[in-house]
């Protein structure tokens, strides 16, 4: 039985949802909820030789019933004690809806249509039109990427919107406007779905659809006509006002209130993304670091705004009041491929196994299971030396600094002495020389970097890798203690929207759990990485001249 006020945080991630209950005097988190999305676990609606990946709002849906109910049935009687709600997702994860706001997957006509899906963060499928927003704003009188690194990416909003109306007249003509999922979800959840009405993200709008106040919002009519004329009409259907997390949506609608077994006076907070509010639940603040480290990385910085003023950090994701902390303006970076990087190399060691045995074979899923931390445990006893295999971590492309996704992975150096475990090293390595970019881009533009928090599964499984981060970055890293960082994240935006504490910093203080671990630069590796990072500087620019040349010739 419980008798304290309690509040939700949802964190919609790419394979799953997980959901968290969490008393507010003190941020113990009481239960937690995992649910698995079974149509993208099968692999439907997405083609990965396309760089495709899609999902159906089913399964957010299905996942936001199942786990909430879950975490409430955990405790007894915390139902009633429950007095907020709020919602994170991954992002740029946009989806068609029609004049209800309804995506158009959910209407008999386009049910098995992937266009008519949310399209995932990481689906590159629009790295054309992306290049064509990037030639029309280095050319407009107003260059509205700069306040998202001065390049636009095939990843984000108008990118996804504007390749979707080059390869399907059906769903271009009958999307009446677009939605990201960190903004749907509340819109379900409080029964206000009217594209119109819904309260649009701050922290999505500013990162990835080029809203800023300096232009009224989102660029202008004529500057999207001249992309397509459809994209000048959709602008009057999407939003002018943008909002910070620490605002509330609504209260939860009748129907939603029975489905979760809630009270009706429950609140839902203003949606953002995963990153960003992970950000918060890791306890970041001025001038620190944070790095959300999974298969990607998202890598957030907060500082005040008078003392940043106009200064445009470039080349990285977009720079946006109030996208992480309210009142302060929050800077967003981070790397393509991080652990997928390891699980690409797994796989490929894998590869005869796995043609060879099937994959239910206990001893194919052990090794499947422990080949990451055998060959971790291997690479930590090799010597760092300048003559060994040296890698680029661009396998996925480049986020930042500096987004490019022509760009190629590398891995360089071999010789018939280049085993497997040297090979991985040089992985962890370059990953950890992509981390070391961002930092200097950063501290290269004039701002510090005072301290580097760590949260994601990388982060809190793999100490080898840790390690490496830590004496290439010449930096300590703490990594938090919650191993539901960004659930409780949003769990502390609840806490503020439902008028328990006055500001995001405040909840933070109360909520907050910590810190586990601490990563120290061991000094003699810090010295060869310097050099080490020397090379790779030089062989990514070599790689970037090659791919640049290659892409001219193209044209």
């Amino acid at each position: 039985m419980i008798n304290k006020k309690l509040v939700i945080g949802v964190d919609f991630g790419t394979d799953s949802v997980r959901t968290l209950l969490v008393g507010v005097d003190n941020g113990e988190e009481l239960a937690s909820s995992v649910y698995e999305y079974p149509r993208w676990k099968s692999g439907l609606y997405c083609d990965v030789q396309k760089n495709q990946f899609r999902q159906h709002p089913d399964d957010f849906i299905e996942g936001l019933e199942i786990t909430v109910n879950e975490v409430l049935k955990k405790v007894e009687g915390s139902a009633q004690h429950v007095v907020a709600i709020s919602i994170d997702t991954t992002g740029s994860t946009p989806v068609a809806v029609d004049m209800g706001g309804t995506p158009l997957s959910m209407i008999p006509e386009f049910s098995e249509n992937p266009n008519a899906m949310f399209i995932l963060w990481k689906d590159h499928t629009a790295v054309q039109e992306a290049d064509q927003i990037n030639i029309l704003c280095h050319s407009w009188e107003t260059d509205f990427s700069k306040y998202s690194g001065g390049t636009y990416s095939s990843e984000w909003f108008w990118a996804k919107i504007l390749h979707i109306m080059h390869v399907d007249e059906k769903v271009k003509k009958a999307a009446f406007s677009w939605v990201e999922h960190c903004d749907w979800m509340p819109s379900l959840l409080t029964g206000n779905t009217n594209p119109s009405q819904i309260k649009r993200s701050r922290c999505a709008a500013g990162h990835k659809a080029m809203w800023h106040e300096e232009w009224d919002g989102l660029p202008p009519e004529k500057f999207l006509s001249v992309l397509d004329p459809k994209l000048a009409e959709l602008r009057n259907r999407l939003y002018q006002e943008t909002y910070t997390s620490d605002i509330q949506a609504g209260s939860l609608s009748q129907e939603w209130a029975g489905r979760l077994g809630l009270n009706r006076s429950v609140v839902v907070g203003v949606g953002a993304f995963d990153a960003h509010i992970g950000a918060v639940g890791g306890e970041i603040k001025p001038y620190h670091l944070s790095k959300v480290i999974g298969t990607s990385t998202c890598d957030m910085l907060v500082a005040p705004k008078k003392e940043i003023g106009n200064k445009l950090i470039r080349g990285i994701c977009g720079q946006v009041n109030g996208s992480i902390i309210p009142n302060m303006l929050g800077m967003e970076a981070g790397q393509s491929a991080f652990g997928d990087i390891y699980a690409w190399f797994r796989d490929l060691l894998l590869w005869p196994l796995k043609n060879f045995m099937s994959e239910k074979d206990v001893i194919y899923a052990e090794i499947k299971s422990n080949l990451l931390n055998v060959l971790s445990e291997k690479a930590a006893q090799l010597p760092i030396e300048e003559s060994e295999v040296l890698a680029l971590d661009w396998m996925n492309g480049r986020r930042t600094p500096d987004a490019n996704p022509y760009i190629k992975g590398v891995i360089s150096n071999l010789t018939l002495s280049s085993d497997a475990p040297k090979i991985y090293k040089a992985l962890v390595e370059a990953t950890a020389f992509g981390a070391k970019k961002i930092v200097d881009r950063f501290t290269e533009q004039g701002l510090p970097i005072h301290g580097i928090i760590a949260l994601g599964g990388v982060a809190k499984k793999s100490p080898f890798v840790m390690q490496v981060l830590s004496d290439v970055l010449n930096m300590p890293i703490k990594v938090v203690r919650s191993e539901h960082t960004v659930a409780l994240g949003a769990a502390m935006f609840a806490a503020v929207v439902g008028g328990i504490y006055p500001t995001i910093e405040e909840a933070q203080k109360r909520m907050g759990k910590g810190f586990d671990k601490v990563y120290i630069p061991i000094n003699t590796n810090v010295k060869k990485y310097q050099l080490l990072f020397e090379q790779y500087s030089t062989l990514g620019s070599f790689i970037e001249d090659i791919s640049y040349r290659q892409s001219e010739k193209a044209k």
